[in-house]
């Protein structure tokens, strides 16, 4: 056998660049629907494993009071050309699966645990600010699932 005939890691799939604009801390501040007063706070932090085949999010934040942190994976799925995910959170003993939708700038993230909810966001032409709603399922909201509206700022 030749020093020429060393195997190669794989590449990861050339979708996931379609991450890239998240990758970053970022500041974001928000406020759930019926507040006139911001109520929500956190910082996240989007960060490529090494490989780059999956991408982890750090989440520590400030929910109406209630702390939260949780640690996301994501990774591409080229059989339905999403994202999934999985949340491991301080709120929750089991995993909590998430789909990322990202198509340019625009950002659709949805679950289907507690009824279902939906977060439609965007990130600016100059990816420093990514904004956007989260929404449960239509007669899903609960307390662990408020609608609101938030604003991230990138940071780093």
């Amino acid at each position: 056998m030749s020093k020429n005939n060393t195997q190669q890691p794989p590449e990861p799939h050339p979708a996931l660049r379609l991450l890239e604009g998240l990758v970053g801390t970022w500041s974001i501040s928000g406020r759930t629907l019926d507040s006139k007063t911001d109520n929500v706070s956190a910082l996240t932090v989007f960060k490529w494993l090494p490989g780059e085949f999956f991408l982890k999010q750090n989440f520590e934040a400030d929910f109406m009071g209630m702390k939260i942190q949780s640690l996301e994976l994501i990774y591409y799925n080229p059989e339905n050309d999403t994202y999934p995910s999985l949340v491991y959170s301080n709120l929750a003993g089991i995993p909590i699966p998430y789909r990322y939708d990202v198509r340019g700038k625009d950002v659709i993230i949805t679950t289907d645990l507690a009824g279902g909810a939906k977060m439609t966001g965007k990130i600016s032409e100059d990816g420093n600010t990514f904004s956007g709603g989260w929404r449960p399922n239509p007669g899903k909201e609960d307390f662990g699932n408020v609608a609101y509206d938030f604003v991230g700022t990138r940071v780093q």
